[in-house]
């Protein structure tokens, strides 16, 4: 699978024919799921002013341009529905990536579950009362409706990566006292609520998945662990949650990952087994024979890519080959196929 990669290639939420040309060339390639960056779920959702955008119809249409192209060349549509929370209103990478002011002509409020900010001198996000979070699970719900409009096939929940369901998931970034903080049936109550949601609108033959952060990569009591994630992973699937795409951090500064090839497999593996629920596998996934070998020694059910798409969009034509496995190739690029 294509992991959902920020383009910051949008204007007011819509999708250009560069999110048509990138996505549908990784679905050239061979992709088995290509999926969008994380799209946001209100204006307010979105990590950057560029981010793309489900939070009105108006996005229909150019999606569904997409997605049309995708199916055509025999890969999987997907969607990553998010909201960035505390992390949101900045400026592009390539910009800065520093936070934009609400008084700004880019920027806006941020929300978070608690008024903490991501790290010293970041803005204090706007600490959500409960009918602004009802209103926000009533946007998540929207936008899978839009989704399925736009003809993807495959709908993501991001909760993870530090933004705003991950931020209700943590202790570190949710101090409430009412029914969404303070307990770990309390925390989870966010991302099980907008679950419920998606579900309602979801036809049954379309998988779920949802990403998550296994770990804060805090050595702290207090903060979100792998053994909460297999617990949350239990909740999710009762649900009828499909897959667990299986990241982790991005909630602190003061995170202390501990990388290396394929580093996060092990949490997709430990889910998979303690939860018994699908899961992917993310994280410096470079070669086809480390993809292969995940798959094929069950650490995952799926290895989701993002980097080496980047470098390679015909990664899954080459890693065939190398494999020895038979694979069909565009027709248009039969020529050079050895």
């Amino acid at each position: 699978m294509v992991s959902p990669m920020c383009q910051y290639s949008s204007e007011d939420g819509f999708a250009t024919n560069w999110h048509l040309v990138h996505l549908g060339s990784r679905a050239v390639g061979g992709a088995g799921i290509v999926m969008t960056e994380a799209a946001a779920v209100s204006p307010e959702g979105r990590i950057s002013y560029a981010d793309l955008g489900v939070w009105k119809d108006e996005h229909i249409v150019k999606l569904k341009e997409i997605t049309d192209f995708i199916i055509e060349q025999g890969s999987v549509p997907a969607i990553q529905l998010a909201h960035a929370g505390r992390k949101a209103s900045k400026n592009k990478p390539w910009e800065g990536n520093d936070y934009l002011a609400p008084e700004s002509e880019l920027g806006w409020q941020t929300v978070a579950p608690s008024p903490l900010s991501f790290s010293n001198g970041d803005p204090i996000p706007h600490e959500l009362s409960q009918v602004e979070i009802e209103k926000i699970i009533n946007n998540f719900k929207s936008a899978a409706q839009r989704a399925i409009k736009a003809g993807f096939k495959i709908i993501e929940l991001h909760a993870a990566h530090g933004y705003l369901a991950h931020e209700f998931l943590s202790p570190i970034s949710n101090h409430r006292t009412d029914k969404y903080g303070g307990s770990f049936e309390n925390r989870i109550r966010f991302l099980l609520e907008i679950t419920k949601e998606v579900m309602k609108v979801i036809p049954d033959e379309y998988p779920v998945f949802v990403r998550i952060s296994a770990t804060d990569w805090i050595e702290e009591e207090n903060s979100w662990t792998l053994d909460q994630s297999i617990n949350l992973a239990k909740e999710l699937k009762l649900l009828g949650v499909n897959l667990i795409d299986v990241s982790s951090g991005g909630l602190s500064p003061d995170q202390k990952i501990k990388g290396g090839a394929g580093y996060q497999a092990n949490f997709a593996s430990k889910i998979k087994d303690e939860a018994l629920i699908a899961t992917g596998a993310v994280g410096l996934i470079t070669t086809p024979s480390q993809a292969e070998h995940i798959v094929r020694s069950g650490q995952a059910d799926l290895v989701i890519m993002a980097r080496e798409f980047l470098r390679n969009p015909y990664f899954p034509l080459g890693a065939a080959k190398e494999l020895h496995s038979e694979t069909e190739w565009p027709k248009q690029y039969e020529r050079a196929k050895l």
